[in-house]
């Protein structure tokens, strides 16, 4: 079993920067990849971005150099690091991450609680 717990969210005003993080707990042998979506009201669910278990990092348009996703893997935790925020960042951003527990089984999706990210003018 595993678990995440996100934090980090709250209110900022636009230009400000907000760093989430999202922490796992268990059974963990490896990470697949680990990223982070939003959702802002009236939205559907839009990936921002994700570094694989390689390293490597992808990023929507939106958010191309602004946001930046790092990992500690000693902690288990990955990071967003969220510069020049602005009105339409407002959202319930959520981690996701996709963890090997078992040796011969497959790789789980797992999804954070979200946290509210606002951005105000």
């Amino acid at each position: 079993q595993v678990h995440l717990v996100e934090s980090g969210g709250g209110l900022v005003q636009a230009g400000g920067s907000l760093t989430l993080s999202c922490a796992a707990s268990g059974n963990i042998l490896d990470f697949n990849y680990m990223g982070w979506y939003r959702q802002g009201p009236g939205k559907r669910r839009e990936l921002i971005g994700v570094i694989t278990s390689g390293g490597n990092k992808n990023y929507a348009d939106s958010v191309k150099g602004r946001f930046t996703i790092s990992r500690d893997n000693t902690k288990n935790t990955v990071y967003l690091q969220m510069n020049s925020l602005e009105p339409e960042d407002t959202a319930v951003y959520y981690c996701n991450v996709r963890i090997l527990s078992n040796i011969g089984s497959p790789a789980i999706d797992y999804w954070g609680q979200g946290t509210q990210v606002t951005v105000s003018l």
